[in-house]
C-alpha cells in the first residue's frame, strides 16, 4: 500500500470517523481505523459494533492495499502536522505504515485488515433521500428527549418512519416527547419504520454540512440496520428491536389555555428561574394570566423559588387565550425544548396543573414538544 494525500484532508477524515472510535473494547482491532484504497481514494472505517463510519479521501494511489492503525496516535499524528502532502507507504511483509510529511517521519504499527469488522451493506435494501439540512434540523429538535440509560433500550433510540414522501422522528424518555416532520426529496413505496439509537442519529448531524444536497438513507431487508450516505461519508447503525411506546396518545388534542409569546423572551426568563431551581428539583412554575381589557396584554410569570437560597420571578408580557391556569415543569426539559424550537413565537397550551403540556412554534408545523408536569404543593 503506497499513496499520497494532504495532511488536511487526512486529519478531517480521521476526525470524521474518530466518533465511531469506542473508549474501551475487548476487541483490540476496534481501536483502529481501517485504511483502504479504493477507487483512487483513500477509504477510513472506524467501527464500534453499534455504529460504524467511513470517509472518502482524495488520494494519489500508487500501490493499492489496507492495513488498520491505532485511531487516536495516527490521529494526533497527523493533526499535529503543518500541512502539506501525506506519504504512506507500508513496509513490505509487515504491518507498519511509514508517513513522511517534510521533514516529519513516523512509523506505526499496525494490525491486519482481515481483522476488521466488515460493516454491513445495505445495497439490496430501501432507500430514499433528504436534504441534509434538513435531516440535521430534525435531528437536533428530537434526539436530546431521547433516554440517555439503557433501562428501557426502545427510548434510548429514536423512531424513525417514512412514510410516502414524510419522514417522521419521534423520541421520548418518559417525562417528555419531541416529534418532528419533514419532507423527503425522494419517497418510499412501502412504509418503513425502525428505531434508531439517539447516540447514532447525533453523531451523523454532527458530521453531515449544513447544506441542501441530499443524504440517502437505506436499510436492510431485514430491518436490522440504517445507512445514512453522503458524498464522502457514510454512516450505518444497528437498529433498536422493539415496540416504541404509542406516542400519540400522550400528544393534548385540546388545551384551556394558549400562551403565545417570543421564544427568545421565554427562553430568558427559564434560565433565570434556573438559578433558584437547582435546589428544588428544578421545578419551574408558570403562571398565566388573560387580558383584563383591549388594551393590557396578557402576561405569564415564570418563576422558581428555594427554601435556602430564595426565590424570583419574570414577569412577560404575552398573548394569553383560555382560563388563568398555573403548571410546572423540569426547567431543563422547558429549555431544551425551547432550544430545539429555535427563533420566532412559541405557543404553550394547558389543559391543567396535571396534564402534560404542549410547545410548537407558532410559525411552522411539524415540530411539537410535549412536557409532563411536575407535581408541587400549593
Amino acid at each position: 500500500m503506497k499513496l499520497v494525500c494532504t495532511q488536511k484532508a487526512l486529519a478531517e477524515g480521521l476526525a470524521t470517523v474518530d466518533r465511531a472510535v469506542p473508549a474501551k473494547s475487548p476487541l483490540p482491532v476496534l481501536s483502529n481505523v481501517l485504511l483502504s484504497s479504493e477507487d483512487g481514494r483513500l477509504k477510513l472505517v472506524a467501527n464500534n459494533l453499534e455504529m460504524a463510519i467511513s470517509a472518502w479521501i482524495g488520494a494519489d494511489v500508487a500501490d493499492p492495499g489496507a492495513v488498520t492503525l491505532p485511531a487516536r496516535l495516527l490521529s494526533d499524528f497527523v493533526t499535529s502536522l503543518g500541512g502539506g502532502d501525506v506519504q504512506m507507504a507500508l513496509k513490505p511483509g509487515t504491518k507498519t505504515m511509514n508517513l513522511r510529511c517534510g521533514r516529519y517521519e513516523a512509523n506505526i504499527n499496525g494490525m491486519d485488515a482481515a481483522d476488521f469488522p466488515a460493516v454491513p451493506s445495505v445495497d439490496e435494501g430501501t432507500r430514499c433521500r433528504i436534504a441534509a439540512k434538513t435531516l440535521r434540523t430534525a435531528i437536533s429538535q428530537v434526539a436530546f428527549a431521547a433516554a440517555t440509560d439503557e433501562t428501557r433500550p426502545v427510548l434510548s433510540g429514536v423512531l424513525l418512519t417514512i412514510e410516502g414522501d414524510e419522514l417522521t422522528m419521534a423520541a421520548a424518555d418518559g417525562f417528555r416527547l419531541a416529534v418532528r416532520t419533514a419532507t423527503l426529496l425522494d419517497g418510499l413505496a412501502e412504509k418503513l419504520s425502525v428505531i434508531v439509537p439517539a447516540r447514532a442519529l447525533i453523531e451523523l448531524s454532527r458530521i453531515l454540512p449544513d447544506v441542501d444536497d441530499p443524504v440517502e438513507i437505506g436499510a436492510t431487508p431485514n430491518q436490522n440496520q440504517i445507512m445514512f450516505q453522503y458524498p464522502g461519508l457514510m454512516l450505518v447503525s444497528r437498529l433498536i428491536e422493539g415496540q416504541f411506546p404509542d406516542y400519540q396518545r400522550i400528544i393534548p388534542q385540546k388545551y384551556q389555555t394558549r400562551v403565545v409569546l417570543p421564544v427568545s423572551d421565554f427562553l430568558q426568563a427559564t434560565k433565570t428561574a434556573s438559578v433558584f431551581s437547582r435546589d428544588n428539583s428544578n421545578i419551574v412554575r408558570i403562571s398565566a394570566t388573560p387580558s383584563g381589557d383591549e388594551l393590557t396584554p396578557g402576561r405569564i410569570d415564570v418563576n422558581a423559588s428555594s427554601a435556602e437560597m430564595g426565590d424570583n420571578s419574570g414577569l412577560l408580557d404575552a398573548s394569553v387565550e383560555g382560563d388563568e391556569t398555573q403548571i410546572a415543569f423540569n426547567v431543563r426539559y422547558l429549555r431544551d425544548a425551547l432550544e430545539a424550537v429555535g427563533s420566532g413565537e412559541v405557543a404553550l397550551e394547558i389543559t391543567g396543573p396535571t396534564s402534560p403540556g404542549l410547545l410548537k412554534p407558532v410559525a411552522t408545523s411539524g415540530n411539537i414538544h410535549v412536557i409532563m408536569p411536575m407535581h408541587v404543593s400549593r
